[in-house]
């Protein structure tokens, strides 16, 4: 038995990838495999789905990481114990501010510390924040597609239904939050202190002010908006790897 196999993601060391992207939802995994080539299931444990593939040459591996800051640190913690160097979270957000539309990608430059996970490994004063390289070619990756995008602020929460969600979104919003997920936070501060290069570039499903059941529910019936965006998110990563890569190794 290879003793490098991860309890939870169900992958070992004989992957061989530098390069991991962490959708949340499992079936997204089926949607990058389509800009893949000779993408490869590899495991399927629980929320983590994984399969293999290429772009452009360079390997990639992607790693679903289910639904909260917990279990996203998990797959961090696992990938980077297989040699993963660089992880770049692909996910959905709920806008804070006006303007931003479904289908808009917000590229987080930071992320507010509203989740468990993070606070389990370090005091709230370590800041959450991804890797400068990476957060420099998804933003270039983005502009020369001509995606529509925002970069900034993100905040990342436990739950949709506290009693008091909406005066927290609000209160949030006031400062300049663009829009909130689940697991930025987390990613960012776990691959920081694990010294793994992290990013998240996040699709817009949910406008500021907009029913949250009813804006989700779209995004998972295939609303066209929130599906081109997913898409756009996809593409803005995998080119931002490629020359993240080149400059590397040029």
């Amino acid at each position: 038995m290879d003793k490098s196999l991860q309890p939870h993601i169900r992958v070992g060391k004989d992957i061989g990838i530098q390069y991991a992207l962490l959708p949340g939802d499992p079936g997204r995994v089926k949607t990058v495999a389509e800009f893949l080539d000779q993408p490869k299931e590899i495991a399927y444990n629980r929320e983590y789905r994984s399969i293999s593939g290429s772009y452009r040459g360079i390997p990639i591996l992607v790693t679903s990481t289910g639904i909260g800051g917990a279990s996203a640190g998990i797959a961090v913690e696992e990938l980077k114990n297989i040699g993963v160097k660089a992880m770049i979270r692909i996910g959905s957000c709920g806008a804070n501010q006006p303007g931003i539309r479904v289908g808009d990608l917000i590229i987080a430059s930071g992320a507010v510390r509203n989740d468990g996970a993070s606070a389990a490994y370090i005091d709230q004063a370590y800041p959450a924040v991804p890797d400068t390289d990476l957060l420099f070619h998804i933003a270039s990756a983005a502009k020369r597609l001509s995606y529509s995008h925002f970069k900034g602020l993100v905040r990342s929460h436990d739950s949709f239904y506290t009693d008091e969600e909406q005066l927290i979104d609000e209160y949030w919003a006031g400062k300049g939050i663009l829009a909130s997920d689940m697991e930025t936070a987390a990613l960012f501060v776990i691959g920081g202190l694990r010294g793994v290069k992290t990013a998240s570039i996040l699709n817009v499903v949910v406008e500021k002010d907009e029913n949250l059941e009813g804006g989700i529910n779209n995004y998972i019936d295939g609303d066209n908006a929130a599906k081109l965006g997913e898409e756009r998110e996809i593409r803005t990563v995998l080119e931002a790897i490629v020359s993240f890569h080149n400059s590397f190794h040029s």
